[in-house]
């Protein structure tokens, strides 16, 4: 659906059984972007299995929408998301938890081929911050506390988040950050690259729709899909192989009529009119 409502409003998802009437995500779209927020305020946003099932749905509704080409992701009320929800991990016991499987749910973030900015409104722990770390770009407010925490529950670097931090940070932080499980505010994790911008108390969605809303009008939907693509790819080769990559792109980039959009819209002095990802 879409709405020309303002960046802070939400419209709902399908509610989940457990939650009542009120839906776990809400889902907005407006001026090609959409914005996806975790709702459990009285939680802050704890993470549970049905809120994991509602967020990975709204995504891949996002990405589907050949109208939206940012996504902003958030949380409602004072957090971003607290980690996982206590009340589940009080139920584990040794040999009384759920089955581990291979779940890549929580990397689809990563695989969308449109850009996805975090809005860390507040508090960021755990899966919490496991989810702002897979978004492409982390707006936070200042004074937000972010925290691995897994090392302080008896738990590991989940899902993960060691190759994550390790690649954002440097392996230095990445292990202070896990081992310690301390709590980083907002302008610690801007010094260490954890984090994009700092902005003021409550200001972190606005800006982080703002951003987007500039990416989705100025920038090329394909360009930004395939920029995302060898980021990703790149991590993971040498430079020569980054180069051939690179040089294979670009040929095909310049058959495609974003070039030809690209340059008129700048020698027109006007936004340019990319068509939508195919």
């Amino acid at each position: 659906m879409s709405s020309t409502s303002e960046p802070g409003a939400a419209k709902a998802a399908a509610p989940d059984a457990s939650a009542g009437d009120e839906p776990l995500v809400l889902y907005d779209v407006a001026e090609r972007v959409a914005t996806v927020t975790l709702n459990r305020p009285s939680r802050l946003n704890a993470w549970t299995p049905q809120l994991g099932l509602a967020y990975h749905d709204a995504l891949a509704r996002a990405g589907a929408d050949p109208g939206v080409r940012a996504i902003v992701v958030t949380g409602a009320g004072r957090g971003f998301c607290a980690g996982a929800d206590m009340g589940d991990l009080n139920e584990i016991s040794p040999g009384n938890h759920p089955e581990i499987v291979d779940d890549r749910r929580h990397t689809f973030v990563r695989t969308l081929p449109k850009p996805v900015i975090a809005a860390v409104n507040g508090a960021a722990a755990g899966m919490g911050l496991m989810l702002a770390a897979m978004c492409d770009v982390r707006i936070a407010a200042e004074g937000a506390k972010l925290t691995t925490a897994f090392a302080r529950r008896g738990l590991i670097a989940e899902h993960g988040l060691a190759w994550l931090l390790t690649r954002l940070v440097g392996p230095a932080a990445a292990l202070d950050l896990l081992l310690s499980a301390r709590v980083v505010l907002a302008e610690e994790a801007l010094q260490l690259g954890l984090v994009n911008r700092v902005v003021g108390r409550g200001e972190a969605l606005d800006a982080a729709w703002a951003y987007a809303r500039e990416l989705a009008t100025h920038s090329s939907p394909a360009s930004m899909a395939v920029i995302k693509r060898q980021v990703q790819d790149d991590l993971e080769r040498g430079l020569d192989a980054a180069y051939a990559a690179a040089e294979e792109a670009m040929y095909a980039s310049l058959d495609r009529p974003d070039l030809a959009e690209g340059v008129a819209s700048f020698t027109e002095r006007r936004a340019p009119d990319f068509p939508p990802l195919g």
